[in-house]
């Protein structure tokens, strides 16, 4: 059985490209840092992280494209494929891909604009504030965002 399950933060923007043809097909390739915790010789707590790349084909892709962005945290479940190829300079390059099969996300938009901010300096965009709740305990959610949930 070939099955993988990571969660990590993106360590940049993916980057896409789509297939040629009739039939275009997007593929999203990005790298995730994925904590990793042992022990030292003293006794002591290391950690440190893995840096696992990470392929998402078609609707995947287009999703990734859409949604993710530097620092977000995820979850993915995938297969591990290794492949080789020859370099410009003629040597053989190996490498180790998971190829994704399903993504989501890890944290809540707040936690994760509240992990950008504090890492990169930069403030979250600004966005109008959902209304207060009803008496139905629905919140009314304001018009013109509806672009960026991640849903229909």
């Amino acid at each position: 059985m070939n099955k993988v399950i990571l969660m990590g933060r993106l360590t940049r923007d993916p980057e896409v490209r789509y297939s040629q043809g009739e039939n275009s097909t997007a593929v999203a390739r990005y790298t995730l840092a994925v904590d990793r915790r042992f022990t030292r010789r003293d006794g002591g707590d290391q950690q440190t992280a893995d840096f696992i790349q990470c392929v998402a084909f078609g609707r995947s892709g287009e999703f990734a494209e859409k949604y993710f962005r530097k620092g977000l945290k995820i979850v993915v479940t995938g297969r591990i494929q290794t492949g080789s190829y020859t370099n410009q300079d003629g040597q053989r390059v190996y490498t180790t891909d998971v190829v994704v099969e399903d993504q989501e996300f890890a944290e809540s938009k707040a936690a994760s604009d509240n992990y950008s901010q504090q890492n990169s300096g930069f403030a979250p965009m600004d966005r109008p504030a959902p209304s207060a709740a009803v008496g139905d305990g629905f919140m009314n959610i304001p018009d013109g965002i509806d672009e960026e949930l991640p849903f229909n």
